[in-house]
């Protein structure tokens, strides 16, 4: 059983915001003066980006919380996070897993751009999918639980698709739905 996260990809950690930003405003000092106002420009969109980080913490503190919990559990009631393997959203929930102790899936879809593996999801349960319809499938079997962050399309898709499940009957379990 699993408690499923979806949310962006590109929602950054504060540590790696932090980082990002301090880049490229060191790059201001070498860029040349054609550069300088594109980068300048670039900085004023990205700092727009910082309130999106809390949502990367709250996330992973979330996924450390239920995964304790879980934890107390017998082996055979016990939740384990899953999300879509990727950066931002999915990785802070595989990392308040890892952080919590426990272990956490990871289905990964694999695309020429973008996705790869995060370094937090548990190795053996680290699965790449071709086909959405396939991820999906997966995420729709193995949830208990779905926890929706702010997102992208991806997202919007993977949550219409289980919502539509759900009210056509196709899926016989009861699943609470937290749209953070």
């Amino acid at each position: 059983k699993s408690i499923i996260f979806f949310g962006s990809a590109r929602t950054l950690s504060k540590d790696k915001y932090d980082d990002k930003l301090r880049y490229m405003e060191s790059q201001l000092s070498i860029a040349s003066e054609d550069q300088k106002a594109h980068l300048q420009e670039e900085i004023k969109r990205f700092k727009k980006t910082e309130e999106t980080t809390q949502y990367y913490e709250d996330t992973m503190e979330l996924a450390r919380l239920v995964t304790q919990w879980a934890m107390t559990l017998p082996p055979k009631k016990r939740f384990v996070v899953c999300s879509g393997g990727g950066p931002g959203i999915m990785e802070a929930a595989n990392r308040g897993a890892f952080l919590a102790g426990g272990k956490s899936i990871g289905l990964n879809i694999s695309l020429p751009f973008e996705q790869n593996p995060n370094q937090y999801i548990t190795p053996e349960l680290n699965f790449e999918f071709h086909y959405f319809f396939m991820r999906k499938f997966w995420f729709a079997q193995l949830a208990s639980a779905l926890v929706v962050c702010p997102g992208g399309f991806g997202t919007f898709d993977e949550m219409w698709e289980l919502l539509t499940l759900i009210q056509t009957k196709k899926m016989k379990k009861t699943m609470p739905i937290v749209l953070y």
